[in-house]
């Protein structure tokens, strides 16, 4: 189609993308007959592929009963069970859910709702959000406030409320090779409390993070050690955490939360992706008793909401989805595979020349591309080689998931893999085949 033709207002004004017009398991098909490989689940979202039976079915039987009730008349009774279903695995002291529409409304919602819990206790004077260079929290203006992916944050930097941003954890480039693991997450751990103190440790409302970063930095497993280290500072200063599970959570990396794996309860968590795999558009926010109790007893309700919230058959499509996850096991799956996956990017990636990192958990991988191995030099910006893999992935029938600026907002390149749940090694060896031809293809030219 060409760009005359369509009156959709799309991402990339100079270029229409291909026509999808069916989902089957981890293939989609465009109008042209042509089959692609999920094999990052749009943007890690198709956890359970596409056209699953069970959740159209869930989806059908729901539109008969009821569509749309607005909550500020009415609840639902595939609200209530949802939120029952996710308390019922969420972490210690989780007592309610907030649901939304996705991820960047999640985040704004658990924003505000850090900032309200200040005010009904008292500390109106809390008003700084603490967070990391190369995150990625929305594009709604306060999520991208407090996001650190220059490249999005540019244009609109004027309107932007401050936000105070320090390193990630993100050791390939950061880790000194003098340092030790525990040496590393010490001098990050005084870096935030150094931002702590500047700011006034009483004027800080909460520490936001990613468990494990996802598309701006592709993929940082966080050191063994860090969040805890993390939770016990802002407990020392009576700080929140916010974890933002928004792309990592829901199963992507082996445990319904990223969080479980690494020992630490978030004061508030995001979830969206993973949580209604795409069947409809369904995000939440999980809120510790303590949160939640404090807004009950001050002002009694939450100074926020949006039309959509509680979507019934978008709840419905989550619920199944969530059914679906813990009936068939595939949390265990995702265990197995990822390790699968890991073992046959290694072997088979593990001395590319271009080729720095390979990094991941579950089935969340990132692959970051470099110019010199040794040096860790990236490619020029200039290049676009992300954009290059994403062309060569597609002619090859694969949608793997890369970007740029990896490394600072503008130097970098990675490509993210994280196919369905459900994927199979004969369709991992797939992935694999197809995204090293997509990629040797790319840089041939560069």
């Amino acid at each position: 189609m060409s760009t005359a033709a369509t009156r959709v207002f799309h991402r990339h004004l100079q270029f229409t993308p291909p026509v999808a017009v069916r989902g089957q398991g981890v293939y989609l098909t465009d109008a042209q007959g042509r089959s692609y490989l999920d094999a990052s689940g749009g943007a890690a979202v198709s956890c359970l592929g596409h056209g699953h039976p069970d959740v159209l079915a869930a989806m059908h039987a729901q539109i008969d009963k009821l569509a749309y009730a607005h909550t500020s008349f009415f609840t639902t009774e595939v609200a209530e069970e949802l939120a029952d279903k996710l308390i019922g695995t969420a972490p210690h002291g989780t007592s309610h859910v907030y649901f939304v529409s996705g991820g960047s409304e999640a985040m704004e919602a658990a924003l505000k709702m850090g900032r309200q819990y200040f005010v009904e206790i008292g500390q109106p004077q809390r008003q700084h959000f603490i967070a990391r260079r190369q995150s990625y929290h929305g594009n709604t203006l306060g999520a991208l406030a407090i996001g650190g992916n220059e490249w999005r944050r540019a244009p609109f930097a004027p309107l932007l409320m401050p936000a105070t941003h320090v390193s990630p954890c993100y050791p390939y480039r950061e880790q000194s090779a003098a340092q030790t693991p525990e040496q590393y997450v010490q001098h990050l751990i005084q870096e935030l409390e150094e931002a702590i103190l500047e700011l006034g440790a009483d004027r800080v409302i909460a520490f936001v993070a990613e468990t494990i970063g996802g598309a701006t930095a592709g993929v940082l497993v966080p050191v063994p050690g860090y969040f805890k280290a993390v939770r016990e500072l802002c407990d020392r200063y009576g700080i929140l955490l916010i974890l933002d599970e928004v792309m990592c959570g829901m199963g992507r990396t082996g445990t319904l939360h990223a969080c479980e794996q690494e020992g630490v309860v978030p004061d508030l968590l995001a979830v969206a992706k993973g949580l209604g795999g795409g069947y409809q558009p369904i995000g939440a926010v999980l809120a510790q008793d303590r949160i939640v109790a404090a807004l009950r007893d001050g002002s009694g309700f939450f100074q926020h909401g949006h039309t959509y919230l509680g979507h019934a058959v978008a709840c419905a499509a989550a619920l199944a989805v969530q059914h679906v996850v813990e009936r068939d096991q595939l949390l265990a799956q995702v265990r197995s595979r990822g390790a699968f996956l890991h073992k046959l990017m290694r072997e088979t990636w593990g001395e590319h020349p271009y080729i720095g990192d390979i990094r991941g958990r579950g089935l969340f991988w990132g692959i970051e591309l470099v110019r010199d191995r040794d040096r860790k030099t990236p490619f020029d910006p200039a290049l676009k080689l992300h954009a290059r893999i994403k062309q060569e992935a597609m002619a090859r029938g694969l949608m793997v998931y890369p970007m740029g600026g990896t490394v600072d907002g503008r130097f970098g390149d990675h490509v993210l893999v994280a196919p369905p749940f459900i994927v199979s090694e004969a369709e991992l060896g797939m992935i694999v085949e197809r995204l090293g031809s997509a990629m040797d293809a790319a840089m041939a030219v560069v």
